[in-house]
């Protein structure tokens, strides 16, 4: 067994392999034009392969040819930062003795793979006794199960978002962008997935020359595993489709009421401020000559006012308004 960097004889590339029982795992981390010119002058892998691994705008596929296939998954990975799931590439080179991973190094389970693979013989014996076929649908099976986990993490948002929705302290312009977050991350996550299912529902009929053993139930399985997250995505969707609703009832409902009580306001006020607007006049008005002893006017337009607003309640509680 190796498990050393390859350096042929140049500066040292960023390349490790691991060969067990004539089977040889090739790893490469945040690969780079250097380390794929080394892959084309050791394999017979097209051009347009080489550079696809280098490409940051591709779509899940397969390629085959007749010593090796190329595939290229992509899998979800969440920034914290951002807020929001992305895809991150893994290219895959596999013939008959061989296998070449290629990716940036954000998916952990690949790594943790790889490194447990070079550090522990047990391993070594469970992952890469079988073919190259056999080792790439643990690699696979692994990089699917990361994925639960994320979906689990769009839910528990959802859960906080729907009790902010129904806390009316909470309720606001906050809850909004938190639902407009989670939506994004939902819109994102299924972009992922959809073109995955497909590739790798193709993989154990396009890849049966390098399998040792009949494993349409193994990537079968891995297909309902997929298709259990779309589902639980698809659900998501909905709750959170119906959340921005509702949060968008309630908010135009208490607006609303904001705005009634306002209008109610103003309703009640107009005849007081026709009132005092028409005694503030600078024209003769009747008593308007009355100085002295005269403090009783002051007390009939109060009055006047007081009547008014009674009228005003009266009449709009027969209105059913108030």
């Amino acid at each position: 067994m190796t498990a050393t960097p390859v350096a042929e004889g140049e500066k040292k590339l960023n390349i490790e392999s691991i060969t067990w029982n004539g089977l040889t795992w090739v790893n490469i981390q945040r690969p780079t034009e250097r380390e794929t010119e080394y892959l084309a002058q050791h394999y017979p892998f097209h051009d347009l392969d080489l550079d696809d691994c280098l490409s940051r705008v591709q779509l899940p596929k397969i390629d085959e040819y007749p010593t090796y296939a190329f595939i290229v998954l992509h899998f979800p990975v969440f920034h914290k930062e951002a807020r929001v799931t992305t895809p991150s590439q893994v290219s895959v080179f596999i013939g008959q003795d061989y296998l070449i991973t290629l990716h940036q190094g954000e998916l952990k389970p690949v790594v943790k793979l790889f490194r447990d693979c070079q550090l522990n013989q047990d391993a070594r014996e469970e992952y890469m006794s079988r073919r190259s076929g056999y080792l790439l649908y643990r690699i696979v099976d692994r990089l699917v199960d990361y994925c639960f986990p994320i979906v689990n993490k769009i839910m528990e948002n959802i859960e906080t978002a729907e009790d902010d929705v129904f806390d009316p302290r909470k309720r606001g312009a906050k809850t909004v962008q938190e639902i407009s977050i989670i939506r994004r991350d939902i819109i994102s996550y299924r972009r992922i997935n959809y073109p995955l299912r497909a590739v790798i529902g193709t993989l154990e009929h396009k890849l049966r020359r390098f399998l040792a053993e009949d494993m349409e139930v193994y990537f079968g399985d891995v297909v309902d595993h997929l298709d259990k997250i779309w589902n639980l995505l698809d659900e998501c969707k909905e709750v959170i489709e119906g959340l921005h609703d509702t949060n968008n009832t309630l908010v135009s409902q208490r607006t609303n009421e904001a705005l009634r009580v306002l209008t109610l306001i103003s309703t009640i006020m107009l005849p007081l401020i026709v009132l005092s607007g028409l005694w503030s006049m600078n024209v003769p008005l009747p008593l308007g000559a009355i100085r002295e002893g005269a403090s009783w006017f002051f007390w009939v337009i109060v009055g006047c006012m007081v009547g008014f607003v009674s009228f005003m309640v009266y009449w709009l509680r027969r209105l059913r308004w108030l």
